[in-house]
This record gives structure tokens, C-alpha cells and sequence, in this order.
């Protein structure tokens, strides 16, 4: 019989036969050579800030910060998330479009490296709740040269993130009229899942050369500049991964040239999907195996109620995530199968003619690098399935990080309408 997936050392057997699923699997030996991998390369220099929106389980986000990650946060869970696995304030910078302010308030309480502000009219209401002892501040630029590379473009277009570079060239008055904030930056984040270390460099080239040219017709200092990130995990045929030396190498090359006038700044790189991406796979048992006109199809316990990007967001193809047998690791895939979920729709599909040993009820399948852009990006709650368990295996040993919702838990969150039960006798 050919081996199971076995996850330091773990049959996945064992763990689906614990833990239930579907399920989530983090191997924290790949969560942590990933980070230390990048880490070894890249200038010292440089900051390396975990984006927590791609993975926010408490239990991952404290891996990488144990070995020295800042925190990117964009809502007050993952900014409580950040408070109690120990990150320092000044290891957190808040970002995204629509902040409430409660998010506001709890930024200056906690007094964060930087509130990242994407409008205007953001930074005018900073100002005027922000506290008398004041707020560090990084403008966010939507620049006016396009991202390269990018399989979901951030900026460089009409976009609802950042200022336009030509709007903030502008906003000089504005700047001086601000009493508590204190613009200390730039920040600029232009794409994802980009594949090729030169479109890597040269968008960061071309963030560091707005952020010194806005500086100096602005007259701010560059205390702090976010270049963000952008780095791919490939996921798809005829991809290939980010050559991370090159990469590192275009970068470093850059920043060094960019320190020699600027020695003082902090830079700061964000990166999510590449730092977890790597060391997940979602696991799902196949239900029942049926004939459709021809076509195999594996309905499974689990679909893209967990994992959404399975189905091709942000592609205009619909291409599949790698997916293997995980009971029969090594077999020959010589048969073809769609692997579709619980959902009663036909797009809950998380892999179309998928290429397969043959699958037996009780199987379990997974689809790998998976650990980004999960559950916490799918919609957990469509037909009431709720949200899986999820297991980091650390140093040998799976530690259950969050649990599965029960229907008792999704229950227990309705509130019944008076009156709402009664039968009126028509009908």
C-alpha cells in the first residue's frame, strides 16, 4: 500500500481521525524556514513585517513573530491579536481603506509605530481625535507608474487604496495645518503574488524613489518608509517560485544605494501570503464518488466554504491549487476527478479534472499551500458549516489552534424575533 502524507513525522490519518475534518494543517517547520530562509538574505536593514489578514491565527502569527517579525494589522482583532502574542507597539503599523474610530482610538492608546492613512479625509480625522502628545503617521501612496509583475494589482490605477501621488504633490497646506499628527513617512504596496525577482526590485525602486521625491516637495522626513512586498507562492502549472536570492539580492542592491542618503529610515517590508502560504494544506474527506455524463467527481466534506481562493479570485482562468491524494501520497495520478464540497452551488468547486489515484469514500485529499487566504477569506458560514479546526504541528507535536465550530455555536449566535415562531393558521 503506498504512504500516507505524513507531516513531521505525523500519518495525516492520525490527525484527521483526532481532529475531524475538514481541517487546516500549518507545519511550523516550513512556517519557520520560510521566515528564516527570507531573513538570512535580506539586508539586515530591512524590516520584515508579517501581514496578518493573509493567515490570523493566533498561533501562526506568534511563530514568526518569535523569530522577530513586526506585525501589519488591518482591524482591532488582528490588532488584539498582535497585543497578546507580545508583539511591540513599535512593531505594529494599522493599515487599510476604511478604518472605523474605534480602530482610530485604539491605535493612539496603544501607541503603535504608525498609523498607515489611505485618504485625505483620514488624516484629518486622525488629527483631530489623535492624542495631544501626537500620532506617527505613514501616507499611504497610490503611485503614478504601474506595478509589475502583479497577479492583483494594488495601485499605479484607480484603486481605493492610498492617495494618488499626483493628489498628495498637493496636499502641502493640508500637511502644515496638522497639529497632532506627524507625517514620519511613505508607505506603498503595489501588488501580489508577483513570480519575477526583477519586477520585484524595480517596483521597489520605483516606491523608494516616490517616497524620497514626495519627501522633499513635502518636507517630510523620511523616518519610515513601507515598500511593501508583493512576493508570489506559485500555485498554478507552469509556474515556478520566486527565485528568493535574486530577489533578495535586486533589493538589497537598492536599499543600500537608498540608506547612503537616507541612513536614519526605517524600512519596512510586508509580506503575508509568501511567509504562510507555504505550510498549509487543507484537508478534506471525500464523501461519496460519483458519475456525472462521463465526468468523476469527488464530493467532499469540505469546499470553498474554507478555501475560497480555490476557486481562482483574482484570475481570469480558472486554474487549480496543487492538489494530491493525501492517503495515497505517491500513487500514480492516473485518473481524472472534479473534487467539488458540501455547497449547494455549482461553483463550489475546489479543483476541476484533477488528476488523482483513484479515490475511494473515507480518502482524504488536500490542497496544498494553503496556508494564506483561507478560511478567514471564505465564506464559513454559507449552508451553516462554520469554520474548521486548524492544527500547528510544532517540533513534532499538533497543537489543536482553533477549534471547529459546532452547530451549537452558530446556533447560540441567533437571536429569535419575538413573536417570530408563531404559527398564523394560513398557509
Amino acid at each position: 500500500m503506498t504512504d500516507e502524507l505524513t507531516v513531521q513525522g505525523i500519518p495525516v490519518s492520525d490527525l484527521a481521525q483526532r481532529y475531524g475534518t475538514p481541517l487546516y494543517v500549518y507545519d511550523g517547520d516550513v512556517l519557520r524556514s520560510t521566515y528564516t530562509g527570507l531573513r538570512d538574505l535580506l539586508d539586515p536593514h530591512i524590516d520584515v513585517f508579517y501581514s496578518a489578514k493573509a493567515n490570523p491565527n493566533m498561533s501562526v502569527c506568534g511563530v514568526l513573530r518569535s523569530l522577530g517579525a513586526g506585525m501589519e494589522v488591518s482591524s482591532l482583532a488582528e490588532l488584539m491579536v498582535a497585543q497578546r502574542i507580545g508583539v511591540d507597539p513599535a512593531d505594529i503599523i494599522f493599515l487599510g481603506p476604511g478604518k472605523t474610530v474605534a480602530e482610530l482610538h485604539a491605535c493612539a492608546e496603544l501607541g503603535i509605530h504608525a498609523v498607515v492613512c489611505e485618504s485625505l479625509d483620514e488624516l484629518k480625522l486622525l488629527d483631530s481625535i489623535a492624542p495631544e502628545s501626537g500620532m506617527p503617521v505613514l501616507l499611504r501612496v497610490n503611485p503614478a507608474f504601474s506595478s509589475k509583475g502583479s497577479r492583483l494589482a494594488m495601485g499605479g490605477k484607480p484603486r481605493q487604496f492610498g492617495i494618488d501621488e499626483e493628489i498628495l504633490l498637493g496636499a502641502g497646506p493640508l500637511l502644515r495645518q496638522l497639529r497632532r499628527v506627524r507625517v514620519i513617512g511613505f508607505h506603498a504596496y503595489l501588488g501580489t503574488r508577483i513570480l519575477d525577482a526583477a519586477d520585484i526590485v524595480s517596483n521597489t525602486q520605483g516606491v523608494l524613489d516616490v517616497a524620497e521625491r514626495l519627501g522633499a516637495e513635502l518636507d517630510v522626513p523620511l523616518a519610515t518608509v513601507d515598500f511593501g512586498g508583493g512576493f508570489g507562492v506559485p500555485y498554478f502549472d507552469n509556474e515556478s517560485p520566486l527565485d528568493l536570492a535574486a530577489t533578495t539580492a535586486g533589493i538589497n542592491d537598492v536599499v543600500a544605494r537608498f540608506r547612503r542618503r537616507h541612513p536614519h529610515c526605517r524600512l519596512i517590508t510586508e509580506l503575508g501570503r509568501y511567509l504562510a502560504g507555504w505550510c498549509g494544506t487543507y484537508v478534506v474527506r471525500a464523501q461519496y464518488v460519483k458519475q456525472s455524463r462521463g465526468e468523476w467527481f469527488v464530493v467532499a466534506d469540505g469546499g470553498t466554504n474554507h478555501h475560497m481562493a480555490a476557486v481562482g479570485i483574482g484570475s481570469f482562468v480558472k486554474r487549480n491549487f496543487p492538489i494530491r491524494s493525501l492517503t495515497h501520497y505517491d500513487a500514480p495520478a492516473d485518473r481524472q476527478y472534479t473534487v467539488t464540497g458540501p455547497l449547494c452551488t455549482p461553483n463550489d468547486v475546489v479543483g476541476a479534472k484533477v488528476k488523482l489515484p483513484e479515490i475511494r469514500p473515507g480518502d482524504l485529499i488536500g490542497v496544498q499551500r494553503s496556508g494564506a487566504y483561507g478560511p478567514s477569506a471564505s465564506p464559513v458560514l454559507f449552508l451553516s458549516h462554520g469554520h474548521p479546526a486548524e492544527v500547528l504541528v510544532l517540533d513534532g507535536t499538533p497543537h489543536l489552534v482553533r477549534r471547529r465550530d459546532t452547530a451549537a455555536d452558530l446556533i447560540d449566535r441567533h437571536v429569535l424575533a419575538p413573536q417570530s415562531y408563531h404559527h398564523t393558521g394560513k398557509g
